[in-house]
Formats: C-alpha cells, structure tokens, sequence
C-alpha cells in the first residue's frame, strides 16, 4: 500500500507540475494575428460616440498604404526556387507542391505589380474615408481638404482613393493633393535621416535578433513542405523559413484566402511571426539600443503641433489634412509619441513580443487620426484615435479627450530636446 501511495503521488505531481514548464515568452497569437503587419485593415464595428457639448472643428490624418501586392518578389521567388528544387530531387511533400502552385500563382499574379495597391487596399482607404465623413460631415460641408503622400505609387494611389472617396461623398469640398520626394521629410524621413542612417549601417540591432531568432526558428516547416531528405544548410533554413513567412503572411493582403494550418502549426506561425516582429520594433522604435529610430519622427511631430495650433487659431486654410506614407512612417511616429502598445524598453528581447505587437498597430491601412473639438464655451480638446478607436494618450491617464494646450505640452515633451520649439 505504501509502495502504491508513492507511485500515485508522483504521478500526480508530473501531471501538474510538469518537469520542464513552458516557456512564459511565448506567445499563442491566432493565425491571423500573426499576419502581422501584412494583416488586413480591421473595420470598426461601431461608430464612435462623441459628447454632445463637442463639436468637430478640425482632423489631423496619418496613414499607411492600403493592402497591397507583396512589396517585392523576392520571398515568392526564393521559396518557389527551393519548392522546384525538391521537386526536382524527389523529396517535395504533398503540402510542399500544393505551396508550389501557390507560388506560381502569385507571381503569375503579381506580375508587373509587386507593391502596387490592391483592390482590397483601394476599398481599406475609401471606407476609412466614407465614415470619417459620416462621423464628421460638418468638415466637409464647404470645407478644404489637403493631402500629401510618399513618393511610392501604393501611398500615391491610397491617397487618391481616400480623396476621391470624398468627392464622390461631397464633391462641393475642395481637395488639394501633393505626391513627391518634397514630402519625404514628414513621409520617408527614413531615408534622409542621417542618425537614423548612421543607425542601419552601424547594424547594432542585428546581433540581438540574429541570436533571439536562432531561439526560434526551426527546421520543421520547411522539412513539412521540403522533404526531410532536401539539403538545408542553418543559414539557408533561417532565410527561406522567412521567406515562407513572409510569402504566407502577405497572400491576404492579396485578397488570397488560403488556410495557413496546412503550411504552419500555430507554434511556427507564432514564432516566425515573432522573429519578424523583433526586427520592425528593433529597426523601427525606441529601444536600449538607440532612440533614433523614432526621432526620425520629429518633424511629423512637429507638423502635427503646428497645423492644430493653426487650426485652433483660426488660421488654417484646411479643416482636414491627410498624409499617406508607409508602416516605416508610422512606427517611429507612434513610438515617439509612447503610445500604449508602441512604446517598450527592455533588455529581454524575448518579452518584446507579449508588448509589442505589429498587428494591433500597423495593419494594412494603419492610421493615427488627431481629431480637434470646440466645446460650448470655446475650449478645444483633442482626442487620438489609432485605427479608428479612441486612445488614452498620457502615460498612466485614461482620459480620451484632453485639453489641446495639455496634450500639445506632452507632444512637446515626447520630441527630442533639440526638436524642442
């Protein structure tokens, strides 16, 4: 009986306290959480209730492209070069040739199009529109619009889709647009910045995710559609593990609706999904490593502050003003700003992802809306919106709408000493 006991009891102590417990950094997202910034504009589902005493004066818009085509072809072809090898060697699996034709499929497809606006991405940028309209149609009764854009044609073409939704919704309003390298300061300062430049080439973020992606990145899914017999190398199974990832990710975008599990376990999607997302928060955000990457933002900061203070001063020759650039503009913009969920400092790269998260940040179609309002007795308040839903923007505040003087004050702060007027 006593022997019986024992062996009782310590087969209820594994089955509770296993002998290596799970890894607490990693993460369980959905599949299509784990699209990540390839992920589809997510609409609204409600409208956003303002109080009565508000009224709408003046938005300050900054957007990302629409969905789009894949930016380039170099994932589609790099994984559909592996796919015809093992097919050639024998090795391909049955998944691995249904992955092939899709392969084919896509750059068949995307042909004369890589990084061109979808369709899809054409109808992201004219519903975001159509209900900043409906929300606030007294801009738009004889009012004035102006937009800018990246010189890149899918934030040319977003920027015409939103506007031309516009028209079509009120064409009395006037719409004034500007596409060109004379808006990359506030809409590509990633490339001019010479920090920021200097940042890239000095490659300081590439040891911390090179050893944080040997952690995750496994041969397993490319042995799934490769065969486990295809030759792989370690520094060929982290590339083309990406590229799968990456080529993946990006077909609904496409409009392409394929069921990821056939390809990844939700293990591997959550990890690669991981690896990616390390990168764009190392290249893209403040971190230990340097604040440069969202300094770049300052003259957008800076843009932001100057048309509102024209706006409350009755100076503005605009009631809405819109900007289309690209994830890469707004991820500095929003890290600059500390916006919850964009904002995170650590020395533990394995936690970067239960804290920051592309998805819930940079979709396809991604905005920051400054929406300006003018109260009964004359006061204005701002209100942030990130995709179309009310933010807290004060760290450890949970107000919505704030007084325009107290919120400028904090945008002011958030700027780099230098940047500071």
């Amino acid at each position: 009986m006593p022997k019986f006991f024992s062996f009782l009891t310590l087969f209820i102590a594994l089955s509770v306290f296993p002998t290596r417990g799970a890894d607490p950094t990693t993460t369980n997202y959905s599949y299509e959480d784990c699209l990540g910034s390839w992920l589809p504009y997510p609409t609204p589902t409600a409208a956003i209730e303002t109080p009565d005493t508000l009224t709408a004066v003046f938005i300050n818009h900054v957007g990302r492209h629409g969905a789009r085509f894949p930016s380039s072809p170099n994932s589609t072809f790099a994984l559909r070069r592996a796919l015809e090898r093992a097919d050639s060697l024998g090795t391909i699996t049955p998944a691995g040739k249904q992955l092939l034709g899709l392969t084919r499929y896509v750059a068949q497809r995307a042909h004369n199009y890589w990084g061109a606006l979808d369709s899809l991405g054409m109808a992201e940028q004219r519903g975001i529109a159509s209900r900043m309209f409906i929300s606030y149609p007294e801009l738009f009764i004889d009012g004035n619009v102006t937009a800018i854009s990246s010189y890149s044609p899918r934030c040319v073409m977003s920027m015409y889709s939103f506007t031309h939704q516009l028209d079509r919704l009120n064409n009395k309003v006037e719409i004034i647009t500007s596409a060109g390298r004379q808006n990359s300061q506030l809409m590509r300062p990633f490339d001019l910045n010479k920090d920021y430049l200097d940042f890239m080439r000095s490659k300081v973020w590439e040891t911390p995710w090179s050893d944080y992606a040997d952690t995750r990145i496994t041969a397993t899914p490319l042995r799934n559609v490769l065969g486990k017999d295809y030759p792989l190398t370690l520094s060929e199974t982290r590339s083309l593990a990406l590229d799968e990832y990456h080529f993946l990710g990006g077909l609904a975008a496409m409009g392409i609706d394929v069921d990821l599990s056939r390809f990844l376990s939700l293990d591997e999607i959550n990890a690669l999904w991981s690896v990616y997302n390390l990168r764009q928060y190392l290249q893209r955000t403040a971190s230990v490593l340097s604040t440069a990457p969202a300094d770049i933002a300052s003259p957008l900061v800076l843009d932001l502050i100057r048309t509102t203070d024209e706006a409350v001063a009755g100076n503005s020759d605009a009631t809405v003003r819109l900007r289309f650039g690209h994830a890469e503009t707004l991820l500095p913009l929003f890290s600059l700003l500390r916006l919850r969920g964009a904002y995170y400092l650590t020395n533990y790269y394995d936690t970067v992802g239960q804290h920051f998260k592309n998805f819930d940040i940079v979709p396809m179609a991604a905005n920051l809306q400054m929406v300006l309002f003018k109260s009964q007795r004359g006061r204005y308040y701002v209100r942030f919106d990130l995709n179309e839903r009310p933010i807290p923007l004060l760290p450890n505040d949970d107000r919505i709408y704030l007084p325009w003087g107290e919120a400028r004050d904090y945008m002011v702060r958030c700027l780099p000493l230098y940047d500071q007027p």
